[in-house]
């Protein structure tokens, strides 16, 4: 079981760097469009905020929290582009705090969680590592959207053992969005980490193997590469099918991104 108060530290300690990237941004940085269609730099940290708002409701006001749910039914394909909508035509400086306010008071939430409890949500509840590792993947996913929107390039770190972990446990949820019929069996998934570290999930004696770099894994379980440019390896079909419709996140499937080299 994962130490719950390691893991928001972990969470804190993205949301951090994260906020290093953007601070000294000016108004029109904040303005500028990310790969994400129709989002800026802003409405990436507007969703996080609004995340955040919505986890720490879930976390304190279940029936508060159901009602929230009741709306996003009402609106599937948009109740979070509205979210991030709304909050992103706030001037910077009132969104970053809002966003420092917000994770903030939902680290306090976590922390103060009784043991073994179940925060509900948009899909089955979590516990409170579930939780934070959630929050720790969508922070360096969205962080990534502003980092290549900036041009710039982050060091990977260790939190990334976070986000494969998600990636791995979501594979099943990642046929199901699709109508697809997920294996029977568990997959070997073995990457190697930026330090030398290798960090495993499923089997040692699996057929369906998934190896590589721990960033590249991390890259398509998000989204944020197309796995023509991730020096990934799948062994056996079922492995090789899942690395072309993995995800992370909740949610219908994404459009993921383009090959570097263009096509679809």
């Amino acid at each position: 079981m994962p130490d719950v108060a390691a893991v928001i530290d972990d969470l804190c300690e993205e949301s951090q760097e994260l906020d290093a990237l953007v601070r000294e941004l000016s108004a029109g940085q904040w303005a500028a469009a990310t790969p994400a269609p129709g989002w800026s730099i802003a409405h990436q940290i507007a969703h996080l905020t609004w995340t955040d708002e919505v986890a720490s409701l879930a976390a304190t006001d279940a029936d508060a929290f159901a009602g929230e749910v009741a709306k996003a039914m009402e609106a599937p394909e948009s109740f979070v582009d509205q979210g991030a909508e709304e909050l992103a035509a706030l001037a910077p400086d009132a969104l970053l705090a809002r966003w420092r306010d917000g994770r903030g008071r939902l680290e306090a939430v976590l922390r103060g969680a009784p043991a073994g409890v179940r925060i509900p949500w948009y899909g089955p509840p979590m516990s409170v590592a579930s939780m934070a590792t959630a929050r720790i993947m969508e922070t360096w996913a969205h962080g990534q959207d502003i980092a290549d929107a900036l041009g710039v390039t982050r060091a990977p770190t260790a939190r990334l053992r976070h986000v494969a972990r998600i990636g791995v446990r979501a594979r099943d949820y990642a046929y199901l969005v699709r109508g697809i019929a997920a294996p029977g069996e568990e997959f070997r998934v073995e990457l190697k980490a930026p330090d030398g570290e290798s960090i495993a999930f499923g089997a040692e004696d699996a057929p369906q193997r998934v190896t590589g770099p721990l960033l590249d894994f991390c890259l398509l379980v998000t989204q944020r590469a197309h796995r023509d440019d991730l020096a990934l390896r799948a062994t056996g079909p079922d492995a090789d099918q899942w690395l072309d419709i993995a995800q992370a996140f909740a949610g219908p499937p994404g459009p993921g991104r383009s090959p570097r080299g263009g096509g679809a």
